[in-house]
C-alpha cells in the first residue's frame, strides 16, 4: 500500500504523461499549453515546472528554462534531474558560478551520479577551472556514458589539456 507521498507523487507523474508525449514528438507549443493547464491544476507539481522547462529549453528560451527548473527543484529540492538541467541552463546563460553550485547540490544529494559530475565538470570548464573540470568529466567517463555524450567530453578533454591517454598536462 502506497503512502500519501507516494500516491501524490504517482498522480503527479500521471498528470505530465500527455505533455511528456508532446515533448517526445517535438510538439513544443502544445506541449506549453498541457503544461500550463497541469499547473494551473497544481501549482505544486514538479514535474509539470520540469518539463516546462524541457519545452523552454528546446525553444531556446533560457530564462524561462531556468525559472522553469528552478521552480522544479524548490517544489522538489531531491528533483536530480531538474537541478542538473538548471546547472545546464545556468552554464549557458553564462552564470557558472550558480551552475557549479547547482551541480555541487546535485553531487552531494547523489555523490556518485555520472550526469551530475557532467554537469559540474562542464560549468567548472566554463568558469576555467581545469583541474576540477577534469577531475569531474574523467568521472562521468568513468561511468560509461551512452557514446555521443562520451565523445562530447573527450573533446571538452582534449580542449582542456588532456591526452588521448588520458595523462593531465601541467599548465602552472
Amino acid at each position: 500500500m502506497m503512502d500519501r507521498k507516494e500516491t501524490r507523487d504517482v498522480l503527479q507523474w500521471e498528470a505530465v504523461e500527455e505533455a511528456a508525449e508532446l515533448l517526445q514528438e517535438r510538439l513544443f507549443p502544445q506541449a506549453m499549453i498541457e503544461l500550463r493547464r497541469v499547473i494551473m491544476a497544481n501549482p505544486n507539481n514538479p514535474y509539470a515546472y520540469f518539463y516546462l522547462g524541457v519545452a523552454f529549453f528546446e525553444t531556446e528560451q533560457m530564462e524561462a528554462a531556468r525559472d522553469a527548473y528552478r521552480a522544479a527543484v524548490t517544489l522538489s529540492p531531491d528533483y536530480l534531474g531538474a537541478r542538473i538541467s538548471l546547472s545546464h541552463v545556468l552554464r549557458e546563460l553564462g552564470d557558472a558560478t550558480a551552475a557549479i553550485g547547482q551541480a555541487k547540490e546535485a553531487l552531494r544529494r547523489y555523490p556518485d551520479d555520472g550526469d551530475a559530475m557532467h554537469a559540474l565538470g562542464l560549468a567548472q570548464a566554463a568558469k576555467g577551472n581545469r583541474r576540477e573540470a577534469k577531475k569531474n568529466l574523467t568521472g562521468f567517463l568513468d561511468r560509461k556514458p551512452e557514446l555521443e555524450p562520451a565523445n562530447e567530453v573527450k573533446q571538452i578533454l582534449e580542449m582542456l589539456g588532456m591526452g588521448e591517454e588520458g595523462d593531465p598536462v601541467d599548465f602552472e
